[in-house]
């Protein structure tokens, strides 16, 4: 799981949220469920269409250009993205998300928050981890990263209205510890270059990403 902050700024934040809310098709979310999760899924989706469409192409570039997104997921495509917004007494069951979407392999999903915490209450992304259950409520314009093997749901809201879109990356290297490897070695390469600039060390960390990288990614 990691968190990925500021996102979007202020001014991409309203955009998005205008796609969805002003004068967007709002439909029933359970129309893009699976069969197993269609029962418990609560919310509002925008249709399909030209605001959608938008939406996308602005959520993936601001993703494409955070400086943490690539490293850590070793992002070969964005699935699939939807826009949601739940309403008081919406809410979105335990589930977990299909592994395949369209015909490619679903490794990470992600929530990207477009409304504050403090402007609606429950509606936590509840995230059920070995070991663990995580609820994650994170500021407009931050968005979380998990598996999609991960049993996850949405608490209810119970008052105001949670704006989100969510999405699904298929990662070029499938095993999550190869990533978190991979993301390390890059971590600490970039590291090496502030402190010390170019180096032998640095060249050495680089060359191990590289050859591992070329061992573990399916392309």
């Amino acid at each position: 799981m990691f968190q990925l902050q500021k996102v979007l700024n202020a001014d991409e934040i309203q955009t998005l949220r205008s796609l969805i809310l002003d004068g967007g098709q709002l439909e029933d979310g359970a129309r893009t469920a699976g069969w197993a999760a269609r029962p418990v899924k609560h919310n509002e989706q925008l249709a399909r269409g030209a605001r959608l469409d938008t939406l996308r192409s602005q959520v993936r570039r601001c993703l494409d250009r955070h400086p943490m997104f690539q490293p850590y997921t070793q992002a070969r495509s964005i699935t699939r993205i939807l826009a949601s917004r739940y309403t008081q007494g919406m809410k979105y069951g335990q589930h977990v998300d299909d592994a395949l979407m369209a015909g490619r392999r679903s490794d990470l999903s992600f929530t990207l928050f477009l409304s504050e915490p403090d402007t609606y209450e429950g509606g936590e992304l509840i995230l059920d981890l070995p070991g663990e259950t995580l609820g994650i409520k994170l500021p407009a314009g931050d968005a979380i990263i998990y598996p999609t093997g991960a049993l996850h749901q949405v608490s209810e809201v119970t008052a105001g209205e949670r704006i989100c879109a969510v999405g699904w990356v298929r990662s070029l290297v499938r095993r999550a510890d190869h990533r978190e490897i991979l993301f390390d070695l890059d971590q600490t390469a970039k590291g090496l270059f502030s402190q010390h600039g170019k180096s032998r060390e640095l060249d050495t960390v680089l060359k191990t990403k590289s050859n591992l990288l070329r061992l573990w990614a399916d392309d």
